[in-house]
């Protein structure tokens, strides 16, 4: 055990996090010339092509140091403040953390978040400064903001160039003198983390596990702690680039494991794996449950297709620890699933993964958040969708979620920030200068006003300098309506959305000149009504295409002209009361757009 290091590599998103990893993998000669390429362990094409890390990968590397062999596990881990669970379940499984920050652009606030998140799990930090080969490096000013935010001294710092590998091999050294060897105990009974799984089509579910005490040998015989199911370790090994297997996996090692599992609710990431005889008395301490912030409505294009839809997203719930579904159906769409995301593009990311890894094409509905309504009854109720609110006499009021927002930028750009939050319903919390041109701003706001482009509009007021990090503090009172859309009379379920008071009129009026643009004109009137409970606040109308009746009338008395018309105007007000209006998939798509 003593010739073992855990540890993961937090920063910022874009920040060298998998340049650095593949240095070390060269450097250990984990993997051959012919396997290294770059940000190797990003391996989906998802992100490659986005540049960011979107799941955290395991690697063991082999080290000599002094004449030892040392094993050394890293766990990458992404940066985007949609997939902190992410981060937190590599943290949860590891004694130490690289802390790797920009020379370039400085201590950001997805930095800050991360560290304090590994000093909660009390983990060893070796502060690294990056991109030292850049012309734009500012290297004494960024090492001083490091000393001062974790209280090292600036020979403490290794200043590397990940993509040159200068400076890197000493980080390696380090690893080994100041991360701590794994603690735990040998002999006692079998005690592993589940910290990842994915779904293999041909061998089933893998595990991938930490263990805190015991021995897992091949073949024995073993349960999961919390679902109580009995197994038998098929196999079991190391996780390098490709999984090799082993015969036994020690105590403070990381491993995987497959025994044949089918079905993907058998495996929840945070349980813990234990001998069947003799068991261990209480399952670890795992990290917390998800809380997803966003919520959207999924259903399959082809309404015979749900079922289908539903094996794909328990499989992909393997592979996404963080994602959370349940059933759920529509007037409009039929039978879906009811799905909670970390953010905005946690979604866009489920959504296209969706597509290329299991081929299945979703419509999905406005995203929301998740309310509290307290009812003249005294109940309260969790609503995720508007089409779940009481009617307005039962409400006695509403709580929404509110976020403590994080957002760091360069001094000359506080103006537009304060101006943004302000708008966006923010009340500022504090104010402080890092250094001379950049400052921290803490703000509380609604996360619903963040759920929509506020990440995007952020980075225009900054010019792309200002970085941004939030988590949830509470629920607090708040005047909202429920703004129904109408369609020839009949309410749009799916494009139904809970808003404040005071941006209702605004909101309903572009929706309904957005849906003027999208409905296709039919044979009679669509009237596109906005409304709050009985009261209309907005109307458009999509006119109808006409056929001119009056065509074979030449001369004659005017009476002619008007029975053909008013036949026709008959004609039309039936097929009004029978006719059902069909809304395209770039109808959801664009209320996401309304800015």
């Amino acid at each position: 055990m003593k010739h073992i290091r855990n540890f993961c590599i937090i920063a910022h998103i874009d920040h060298g996090k998998s340049t650095l990893a593949d240095r070390l993998l060269e450097l250990t000669s984990t993997l051959s010339d012919r396997d290294m390429e770059n940000q190797v362990l990003d391996d989906m094409d998802l992100e490659r092509e986005k540049g960011i890390t979107i799941k955290s990968h395991a690697i063991q590397m082999e080290y000599l140091y002094h004449g030892e062999r040392y094993l050394l596990n890293l766990i990458d881990t992404p940066g985007h403040v949609d997939f902190s669970y992410e981060v937190s379940r590599s943290i949860a499984s590891c004694e130490g953390a690289l802390l790797v920050v920009d020379a370039t652009q400085g201590i950001q606030a997805q930095t800050i978040s991360n560290l304090y998140l590994a000093i909660d799990h009390n983990l060893e930090i070796i502060p690294i400064l990056n991109k030292i080969d850049m012309e734009a490096a500012q290297v004494d000013v960024v090492t001083d903001q490091i000393c001062d935010l974790i209280g090292c001294d600036p020979e403490d710092v290794h200043k590397v160039s990940a993509r040159t590998g200068e400076g890197v091999p000493p980080i390696l050294d380090a690893i080994v003198e100041k991360i701590p060897a794994p603690s735990g105990d040998p002999t006692a009974p079998l005690q592993a983390l589940i910290f990842d799984s994915v779904f293999n089509p041909f061998r089933g579910v893998i595990a991938y596990f930490k263990i805190f005490n015991g021995t897992l040998k091949k073949g024995d015989k073993v349960k999961f702690f919390n679902t109580g199911m009995d197994y038998e370790a098929d196999e079991i090994g190391v996780l390098k680039l490709r999984l090799q297997p082993r015969d036994e996996i020690g105590c403070g090692d990381v491993g995987y494991i497959i025994s044949g599992i089918k079905s993907a609710t058998e495996v929840k990431v945070g349980d813990t794996i234990t001998h069947t005889d003799p068991a261990c008395l209480q399952a670890i301490a795992g990290f917390e449950e998800v809380k997803p912030m966003v919520f959207a409505g999924m259903y399959p294009v082809d309404a015979s297709k749900f079922e289908e839809l539903r094996a794909v997203l328990e499989k992909f719930q393997l592979n996404d620890a963080s994602f959370v579904y349940e059933p759920e159906s529509s007037l409009a769409l039929g039978s879906g699933f009811r799905c909670g995301f970390l953010g905005l593009l946690h979604l866009e990311i489920v959504q296209e993964r969706l597509f290329r890894e299991f081929n299945m094409d979703v419509i999905t509905t406005v995203p929301n958040v998740s309310y509290k309504v307290y009812t003249t009854q005294g109940e309260v109720m969790d609503v995720h969708n508007p089409s779940g609110m009481p009617a307005p006499t039962l409400i006695d009021h509403i709580e929404e979620p509110y976020i403590r927002a994080q957002i760091i930028s360069k001094a000359d750009y506080f103006g537009a920030i304060m101006k943004l939050c302000l708008d966006r319903r923010g009340t500022l919390v504090g104010q402080h200068f890092i250094t001379a041109d950049r400052v921290e701003l803490n703000y509380d706001m609604p996360l619903s006003e963040i759920v929509f482009g506020f990440y995007d509009n952020l980075k225009t007021v900054s010019r792309g300098y200002a970085s941004f990090d939030y988590h949830i503090t509470g629920y607090r009172p708040a005047r909202l309506v429920r703004l129904d859309i109408l369609l020839n009379g009949e309410p749009a379920d799916a494009l139904s959305s809970l808003i404040h008071e005071d941006n209702a009129y605004d909101f309903g009026r572009k929706m309904c000149v957005k849906l003027k643009d999208l409905i296709p004109r039919q044979q009679f009137d669509i009237p596109i009504q906005a409304a709050i409970g009985a009261k209309i606040i907005a109307r458009e109308t999509v006119k109808q295409v006409r056929k001119d009746v009056t065509a074979k009338c030449y001369g004659g008395d005017i009476t002619r002209k008007r029975k053909l018309l008013e036949k026709q105007k008959e004609g039309k007000k039936r097929m009004r009361q029978i006719g059902t209006v069909q809304v395209p998939q770039s109808a959801f798509m664009a209320v996401l757009k309304l800015d």
